[in-house]
């Protein structure tokens, strides 16, 4: 590990430029000596770049995707239906049976977040240094036994336990997937993968809420021995565990040790990543790397986009349901009439994902996602009550928010390289994802019930706030660009070999260009 002292932010000709000539700085060099896992790939060859025709690499991609896209998919929907799930059950009796009073269950919504905060970063680290793909099985496994675990629970305190390790093992997924997007697809492809795989919170919205509706509907019906939202637990966690086993089967920890790769498609795999000057993972921690993650502008920006969107989605994510039911409908009608706000998150982040990928500009797409929520946002507000319908459409186009942070967590995968600097990034990022969280639910009071104006017009001003910080860190990408083909122009420049597997970072690295 290397103690460089950083003093400042690092900006990239500060970074890059120690020869005037264009040469490798000396720091640079010194640091290529701990290269990227992707190195082992070429072990047993020259080192030299493989051929990889158009074919081929549309053949690999079609592999990658279909045994990858969706065992994420169906993680990422399970992890999202049960965030849901304490919403479902708010309508459903929960709040009776465990005595829920005052704020508790704003503070039942929120201390999920604080197991969340306290394990993302041993999280991260641990997801450097074990096999990505097996802790990842591990704590999904694990987070379907504790959802489970919340069917049994008889108080309030009995509860809060349980969320609280829910929020332990969950904290793996985002930062996973990011990962494991970085490791396996291209700049060009991570925006759209990232989208598909997020857009699943829209399908889950979409069929969680059909699936509850009917459990709604059945036991209301026929009756059950226990109590209907004691069902929506133990369906969920019983699910989760079970797509938990498949993804430990399928999902490999790298391109190095997927069964259902062969060894030369292996290498190819990898070298197809290799535009993406950041290689597939390195297993060493390294100080200078998060220094330089304290100190960049990147992260902040990243994580402050987090706190913003996320107060507003804390606050959505656990009362929509009473949102809905505000507008006057019954229960029935409020978990059916939640089933279409999936569907515009699904078209948002699919639609923003590939244009985003397909025009190279995909901060600028996303922020279209932002202009419709707020659209929305001020729909509820300002119709009346008796406009019921309107409103309702004002809620579903709220639902389009997620494209700016769906957009800015792909680019923690594609912005954001030396695999220290990733995870410390990440880190940072889904901290503020969960500090947002916690405090969102607490903008819904219940002295505001039914119609929480004051925290609708709370979460339109972080809304805006969201626009602003998007097209602040879409200039500062275009600037550093600038700055690194200046460097990369100058007469004596010098590429070193193999310098996309050295496990360089973004700033000390010239080749590494900023999506925009």
């Amino acid at each position: 590990m290397d103690d460089e002292k950083i003093t400042s932010s690092p900006d990239v000709e500060e970074t890059i430029s120690g020869e005037r000539n264009g040469s490798a700085p000396a720091h640079v060099v010194k640091h290529a000596n701990d290269a990227d896992e992707a190195m082992k790939a070429f072990a047993d060859g020259d080192g030299e770049p493989l051929i990889l025709d158009e074919a081929t690499n549309k053949r690999l991609l079609r592999i990658i995707d279909w045994h990858l896209m969706p065992i994420m998919c169906a993680i990422y929907g399970l992890q999202y239906f049960d965030k849901t799930t304490l919403s479902y059950a708010s309508i459903m009796g929960l709040k009776t049976d465990l005595g829920l009073v005052g704020a508790d269950y704003q503070w039942l919504s929120s201390i999920f977040y604080f197991g969340y905060i306290a394990w993302e970063y041993p999280t991260n680290r641990l997801m450097q240094r074990l096999p990505l793909a097996k802790y990842s099985s591990f704590c999904i496994i694990m987070w379907g036994m504790t959802l489970c675990c919340l069917a049994a629970v008889k108080s309030y305190s009995g509860a809060l336990a349980v969320r609280i390790f829910l929020g332990v093992f969950e904290a793996s997924v985002t930062p996973g997937f990011a990962l494991f997007t970085s490791q396996w697809y291209t700049r060009k492809e991570q925006g759209t993968r990232t989208g598909i795989w997020f857009s699943w919170n829209g399908w889950i919205q979409i069929f969680g809420g059909l699936i509850v509706w009917g459990i709604a509907k059945g036991t209301a019906a026929h009756g059950s021995s226990i109590a209907p939202w004691k069902i929506v637990f133990l369906f969920t966690g019983v699910l989760t565990i079970l797509v938990g086993i498949i993804f430990l089967w399928v999902m490999p920890d790298n391109q190095l040790n997927a069964r259902w790769l062969s060894k030369e498609d292996r290498r190819l795999a990898v070298e197809r990543v290799r535009v993406n000057q950041q290689g597939i993972g390195n297993k060493h921690f390294k100080m200078y790397q998060l220094k330089e993650a304290l100190v960049d502008p990147l992260t902040w920006a990243f994580t402050l986009y987090a706190i913003f969107s996320d107060i507003p989605n804390g606050g959505l994510t656990n009362f929509f349901s009473q949102l809905i039911e505000s507008f006057g409908y019954n229960e029935e009608q409020t978990l059916i009439y939640g089933v279409p706000a999936g569907a515009i998150e699904v078209v948002a982040l699919l639609g923003c994902g590939y244009f985003g990928d397909r025009v190279g500009q995909r901060m600028l797409v996303a922020s279209s996602g932002l202009v419709v929520a707020m659209v929305g946002m001020i729909l509820i507000v300002a119709l009346p009550l008796s406009n019921d319908t309107g409103r309702l459409v004002g809620y579903y186009l709220t639902q389009a928010n997620p494209t700016g942070f769906v957009c800015l967590l792909s680019l923690i995968s594609s912005n954001v390289a030396g695999y220290t600097k990733k995870t410390t990034v990440a880190t940072l990022y889904l901290i503020a994802y969960c500090v947002g969280n916690i405090i969102g639910p607490q903008t819904f009071r219940p002295q505001d019930a039914p119609r929480y104006v004051p925290a609708e017009i709370i979460i339109l001003c972080f809304w805006a706030a969201c626009l602003l910080d998007l097209w602040f860190i879409w200039w500062y990408c275009q600037h550093q660009n600038k700055k690194k083909a200046e460097f990369r122009a100058q007469p004596g420049y010098v590429k070193l070999e193999n310098q996309e597997w050295l496990d360089l970072t973004d700033k000390e690295n010239p080749e590494f260009v900023y999506t925009l």
